[in-house]
């Protein structure tokens, strides 16, 4: 009885720490976006609010339709995704909301609208990329993965933060409403991601040095650039009635900005076929894949391809075990590189044999569900 006891115990760490503690973080950043809405707009017609959140979540689907396309070489996990959407919307929208009260009651809305809100809003922001850093980084393989943990972060902030300027609005004026939804949702919707995204890039950087020191600065010096961009962005609304300083800052500093960060996460996008297709070679020489499937790895129509063949012979359950080999198979040659980059050992690594197992064991049943047809 004791021994079964003594062998249960490790197991039910295991799940206490891979399910019961994410899924009471998840349930907690939900409330917290709850009471966030609840606090702010809580005394607004039900119909309002439906209204407001509806046009909130028009230009949020755009954002995170374009981050989730950005990850497709390697999609993250999906837990680890939906907490950084409801961190964003929930535990950093609560927390700056607090901050910024605060702030405005004791120095002042202009106070807390541009010194307060910046450097608040990135801080808790940023909490959720500087978390990763630290206890998963095995989770961010370069640029790409903190670009698009940034955005759904900045997302989910936005998301929320919407709901409450257009909910006040649709209930002033549905002129005022619509004016708010065109400013914030049409014009700027990727405002918040552009700003955090500063401290994905520094993050995604830091992820790949070896050196302590480098993961503490980079992701400080990430913040200070998107707290003070995003303090510009603020200013520039309250410098002149006619909003003159707020176009100017848009055409003159934003847009370029948005520009250079578009290319800058397609050229990682690219350069992440490159390091891939450069080690399914040493794989095939390795033997860890067959030579004939290195076409239908190498580039992404090829494996979109592949999976959707297989689903039209063999059905979803053979394209699902298909996707996740490729899946396998990418983050080994990631793991491999980001090894090298750091000049370790890549054989007294532990990742490389769980790694190596994971390709081997996807590969299995992909080709028994495809040899079956079940």
């Amino acid at each position: 009885m004791d021994a079964a006891l003594v062998q249960h115990q490790p197991w039910s760490r295991q799940q206490r720490r891979r399910v019961f503690w994410p899924v009471l973080g998840l349930v907690a950043a939900a409330i917290c976006a709850v009471v966030v809405v609840g606090l702010a707009v809580g005394d607004l017609a039900p119909s309002t609010v439906a209204t407001a959140t509806l046009f909130a979540l028009l230009p949020v689907v755009v954002v995170v339709g374009a981050f989730l396309w950005l990850d497709r070489w390697e999609p993250e996990p999906g837990r680890i995704m939906l907490a950084a959407f409801l961190w964003g919307g929930g535990v950093a929208t609560l927390g700056a909301l607090v901050v910024n009260s605060v702030v405005a009651v004791t120095y002042g809305e202009y106070t807390s609208s541009v010194v307060s809100a910046p450097f608040a809003e990135e801080a808790l922001k940023g909490a959720f990329l500087v978390g990763l850093l630290w206890r998963q980084r095995h989770e961010l393989d370069g640029l790409v993965d903190g670009i698009v943990y940034a955005g759904l972060v900045a997302a989910g902030f936005a998301f929320v933060e919407n709901i409450l300027y257009l909910g006040r609005a649709f209930d002033t004026d549905s002129f005022d409403g619509y004016t708010v939804f065109v400013v914030r949702g049409v014009f700027s919707p990727f405002a918040h991601p552009l700003f955090t995204v500063f401290i994905g890039i520094a993050v995604g950087i830091a992820a790949q040095r070896r050196s302590v020191a480098a993961r503490v600065v980079l992701p400080f010096l990430g913040y200070l650039l998107a707290a003070g961009l995003h303090a510009l962005w603020n200013a520039s609304a309250l410098w002149d009635d006619r909003g003159r300083g707020f176009i100017a800052v848009y055409v003159v500093v934003m847009v370029p900005l948005f520009a250079g960060m578009l290319g800058i996460a397609l050229w990682q996008r690219r350069r992440e076929q490159r390091v891939i297709a450069a080690r399914l070679g040493e794989f095939v020489q390795a033997g860890w894949i067959p030579w004939y499937e290195l076409d239908l790895l190498s580039t992404m129509r090829s494996r979109r391809r592949w999976s959707t063949a297989m689903k039209t012979q063999y059905g979803r359950d053979a394209a699902r075990a298909v996707r996740d080999y490729q899946g396998a198979v990418t983050e080994l040659a990631f793991l491999v590189t980001r090894l090298r980059h750091a000049e370790a050992d890549e054989q007294a690594d532990p990742r490389l044999a769980e790694l190596l197992s994971a390709v081997t064991r996807t590969r299995a049943r992909a080709v028994a569900l495809t040899s079956t047809g079940r």
